[in-house]
Protein backbone atom coordinates (compact mmCIF):
# COMPACT_ATOMS: atom_id res chain seq x y z
CA UNK A 1 0.00 0.00 0.00
CA UNK A 2 1.38 3.50 -1.09
CA UNK A 3 2.07 6.50 1.75
CA UNK A 4 -0.83 8.22 0.38
CA UNK A 5 -3.05 5.17 0.44
CA UNK A 6 -2.29 4.24 4.44
CA UNK A 7 -3.09 8.19 5.20
CA UNK A 8 -6.51 7.85 3.68
CA UNK A 9 -6.64 4.38 5.30
CA UNK A 10 -5.50 5.44 8.85
CA UNK A 11 -8.61 8.65 7.92
CA UNK A 12 -10.84 5.78 7.13
CA UNK A 13 -10.37 3.61 10.50
CA UNK A 14 -10.79 7.50 12.09
CA UNK A 15 -14.02 7.51 10.32
CA UNK A 16 -15.32 3.91 11.50
CA UNK A 17 -14.38 4.45 15.18
CA UNK A 18 -16.58 7.63 14.96
CA UNK A 19 -19.24 6.40 12.80
CA UNK A 20 -19.51 3.29 15.65
CA UNK A 21 -19.41 5.23 18.34
CA UNK A 22 -22.30 7.87 17.27
CA UNK A 23 -24.03 4.70 16.02
CA UNK A 24 -23.86 2.94 19.03
CA UNK A 25 -23.22 5.21 21.50
CA UNK A 26 -24.15 8.74 20.59
CA UNK A 27 -24.03 10.39 23.98
CA UNK A 28 -21.11 9.48 25.40
CA UNK A 29 -19.07 11.28 22.26
CA UNK A 30 -21.41 14.24 22.24
CA UNK A 31 -20.57 15.02 26.34
CA UNK A 32 -17.30 14.59 24.94
CA UNK A 33 -17.52 17.30 22.38
CA UNK A 34 -19.76 19.50 25.07
CA UNK A 35 -22.68 18.64 23.27
CA UNK A 36 -25.91 18.20 25.04
CA UNK A 37 -27.06 14.63 25.25
CA UNK A 38 -30.30 13.71 23.49
CA UNK A 39 -32.45 11.03 22.10
CA UNK A 40 -33.08 11.87 18.78
CA UNK A 41 -32.21 9.86 16.00
CA UNK A 42 -29.67 12.64 14.02
CA UNK A 43 -26.74 11.81 15.87
CA UNK A 44 -26.93 8.35 14.76
CA UNK A 45 -27.83 8.99 11.47
CA UNK A 46 -24.66 10.99 10.87
CA UNK A 47 -22.73 8.06 12.18
CA UNK A 48 -24.16 5.78 9.47
CA UNK A 49 -23.33 8.57 7.05
CA UNK A 50 -19.76 8.62 8.48
CA UNK A 51 -19.63 4.79 8.60
CA UNK A 52 -20.44 5.29 4.79
CA UNK A 53 -17.40 7.44 4.18
CA UNK A 54 -15.09 5.33 5.88
CA UNK A 55 -16.05 2.38 2.93
CA UNK A 56 -15.44 5.07 0.34
CA UNK A 57 -12.07 6.04 2.44
CA UNK A 58 -10.93 2.26 2.69
CA UNK A 59 -11.91 1.18 -0.43
CA UNK A 60 -10.13 3.60 -2.28
CA UNK A 61 -6.83 2.80 -0.36
CA UNK A 62 -7.27 -0.50 -1.31
CA UNK A 63 -7.72 -0.01 -4.79
CA UNK A 64 -5.04 2.89 -4.94
CA UNK A 65 -7.27 5.88 -6.56
CA UNK A 66 -5.15 8.32 -6.50
CA UNK A 67 -7.55 10.93 -7.88
CA UNK A 68 -9.70 10.37 -4.71
CA UNK A 69 -6.59 11.13 -2.62
CA UNK A 70 -6.75 14.19 -4.29
CA UNK A 71 -10.17 15.14 -3.63
CA UNK A 72 -10.25 14.46 0.35
CA UNK A 73 -7.34 16.96 0.75
CA UNK A 74 -9.40 19.66 -0.01
CA UNK A 75 -12.37 18.18 1.21
CA UNK A 76 -11.00 17.26 4.66
CA UNK A 77 -9.46 20.90 5.11
CA UNK A 78 -13.22 22.69 4.25
CA UNK A 79 -14.21 20.84 7.05
CA UNK A 80 -11.48 22.13 9.39
CA UNK A 81 -12.48 25.47 8.06
CA UNK A 82 -16.53 25.21 8.61
CA UNK A 83 -16.20 23.38 12.28
CA UNK A 84 -13.60 26.44 12.82
CA UNK A 85 -16.57 28.61 11.72
CA UNK A 86 -18.78 27.27 13.75
CA UNK A 87 -16.79 27.67 17.04
CA UNK A 88 -15.84 30.82 16.06
CA UNK A 89 -19.46 32.08 15.36
CA UNK A 90 -20.53 30.54 18.72
CA UNK A 91 -22.50 27.66 16.92
CA UNK A 92 -20.78 24.84 18.61
CA UNK A 93 -18.59 24.39 21.42
CA UNK A 94 -14.76 24.64 20.69
CA UNK A 95 -13.97 20.57 21.00
CA UNK A 96 -15.90 20.57 18.05
CA UNK A 97 -12.73 22.03 16.35
CA UNK A 98 -10.46 19.13 17.57
CA UNK A 99 -12.38 17.36 15.00
CA UNK A 100 -11.95 19.95 12.33
CA UNK A 101 -8.03 19.71 13.41
CA UNK A 102 -7.92 15.76 13.08
CA UNK A 103 -9.40 16.35 9.40
CA UNK A 104 -6.76 19.26 8.65
CA UNK A 105 -3.76 17.02 9.44
CA UNK A 106 -5.28 14.07 8.42
CA UNK A 107 -5.70 16.13 5.14
CA UNK A 108 -1.78 17.54 5.71
CA UNK A 109 -0.68 13.85 5.57
CA UNK A 110 -2.03 12.60 2.42
CA UNK A 111 -1.59 15.90 0.75
CA UNK A 112 2.83 15.17 1.61
CA UNK A 113 2.24 11.55 0.93
CA UNK A 114 0.97 12.78 -2.33
CA UNK A 115 4.18 14.81 -3.09
CA UNK A 116 6.68 12.38 -1.64
CA UNK A 117 8.79 11.32 -5.17
CA UNK A 118 9.01 7.35 -3.39
CA UNK A 119 4.62 6.74 -2.62
CA UNK A 120 5.62 3.04 -2.16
Amino acid sequence: MSRPARSVFAFGMYLVAVGLALVALPNPLLALLRFPTTHEIWPRVVGVVALVLAYYYLQAARHELTAFFSWTVRARAAVFVAFAAFVLLGLAPAPLALLGTVDLAAATWTAMALRSPAQA
